[in-house]
């Protein structure tokens, strides 16, 4: 379950020469640890504590392969704590028990703290998590727990209120090249004893097809060297056969990067590329997420960020979410490509979102405003003695079918038109009639 310090993290006694070479190339010093320079960059916290042996509870979340394990390595590395590791997937409440227990006698009888690195943390359920509370506050141990997910959507807010976030990020292509070149020339840890070389484009294909991961990076380029002879030349068809058939993950329907993604869609789309809003409908498509999941956002953005500006768009989304539960995937994703480039090309307004919005707001504020007699129910024998509707009057027996009529005090305004697209000579139309308001107006224009 756990592993020391003094068991060696970085190799030798373990026989760190047959592990895989993701893990013989953990960094061993921040000098080597590829990207987070927003974190980890000299003089930044985290870096900086690390460094002067100073530990507080910290939850890291990013993507895989980002270097959060081998942050907490780092760390262990270097520590004068003991180390304890567990991995959420495979352990249970009673191993976590036990290692917080050991953890207070090693504090009470030894005075050494303990650094407890948990793993996909996320995967911890509710109690386990409460289990954590007491030892990560009274400081018997110091969290260092790693997670894929966003804490605020699977961590309880009592364990996020007790540690530190922080983030770490996809790494670049300016992260993972030079990490393959290091791999490359190291002859301990890397590929260096086989002087290989490898082309720039297999290195950009290389770097690509790790979708900054640099644990997937370093996998693939062990696959392709073992391809080739010593002194070999990795090409781009020497990339290419090694990546075929791992695909990397591009959605996680159930993670934060499914909320992530899909605010990226709906952005790309109320932003006006259709560019991106192709790519991003692409991202959800190739992750399997459900169509009518996607066609339902894009009805939303037709009204929310097209609306008045071009009501078409509107009937085109209702007609593609009709089409896609009629066709199924794979015919479905051409009916959404169409619908998702008209509303992306589509001029904006969101006068009908804010609207609705100004007027629940007014109405929570101020409560409701009773309804005028003129506009009450009439249908019923009994309205007329109540005086309900009898002073309305029928707009279309007027000329131009309008007429003076209160219908709300003139105070409450909520409408504001964008001026965009189809909805700009509707405020002419607007302005006119407003116009026509007057006291002593009783039949309208």
């Amino acid at each position: 379950m756990a592993k020391r310090r003094d068991e060696g993290l970085f190799g030798g006694d373990l026989g760190e020469q047959s592990a895989p070479l993701a893990r013989r190339m953990r960094p061993r010093s921040f000098a080597e640890f590829a990207g987070q320079a927003h974190v980890l960059g000299p003089g930044k916290p985290l870096r900086r504590f690390a460094e002067e042996g100073r530990h507080f509870s910290w939850i890291i979340f990013g993507p895989p392969g980002c270097g959060k394990s081998a942050f907490a390595w780092l760390v262990a590395a270097s520590a004068q704590a003991h180390f304890e590791s567990i991995n959420a997937v495979t352990s249970n409440v009673t191993e976590l028990k036990a290692a917080i227990e050991a953890a207070s006698s090693r504090l009470r009888y030894e005075g050494r703290r303990t650094l407890l690195f948990i793993d996909e943390i996320h995967r911890f359920n509710r109690m386990q998590q409460d289990a954590l509370l007491p030892a990560v506050e009274d400081g018997t141990v110091h969290l260092y727990g790693a997670t894929t997910q966003n804490p605020a959507f699977c961590l309880n807010p009592a364990l996020l209120s007790r540690c530190q976030l922080v983030e770490f990020r996809a790494l670049t292509s300016a992260d993972l090249a030079p990490l393959v070149r290091r791999t490359l020339e190291d002859e301990e840890r890397g590929l260096g004893s086989q002087e290989l070389t490898i082309q720039d484009d297999a290195l950009e294909l290389l770097v690509a097809a790790s979708s900054g991961d640099a644990r997937r990076l370093l996998n693939l380029l062990e696959l392709a060297a073992a391809s080739l002879e010593p002194q070999g030349t990795i090409t781009v068809e020497t990339v290419r056969d090694a990546s075929a058939g791992q695909a990397a993950p591009v959605y996680d329907r159930d993670g934060d990067n499914h909320y992530d993604i899909t605010s990226a869609f709906i952005k790309s789309m109320r932003g006006s590329d259709p560019d991106a809003a192709l790519y991003w409908l692409a991202r959800m498509l190739e992750g399997g997420e459900n169509p009518d999941f996607i066609a339902r956002r894009i009805m939303i953005a037709a009204s929310e960020d097209v609306g008045l500006a071009d009501s078409g768009a509107l009937s085109v989304a209702v007609s593609a979410a009709q089409a896609t539960a009629m066709l199924g995937m794979p015919e479905a994703r051409i009916v959404l490509a169409h619908a998702v480039l008209r509303i992306a090309l589509a001029p904006k307004s969101n006068s009908a979102c804010v609207g609705i919005d100004a007027a629940l707001a007014d109405l929570r504020a101020n409560g409701p405003l009773p309804v005028p007699e003129h506009l009450r129910d009439a249908h019923y024998a009994l309205a007329k003695k109540l005086g309900h509707g009898v002073e309305y009057r029928y707009p279309h027996d007027a000329p131009g079918h309008w007429l003076v009529q209160e219908y709300l005090p003139e105070a409450r305004r909520f409408y504001k038109n964008s001026g965009q697209g189809h909805e700009g000579p509707l405020q002419k139309w607007l302005d006119l009639l407003r116009s026509s308001v007057k006291p002593d107006n009783t039949e309208g224009t």
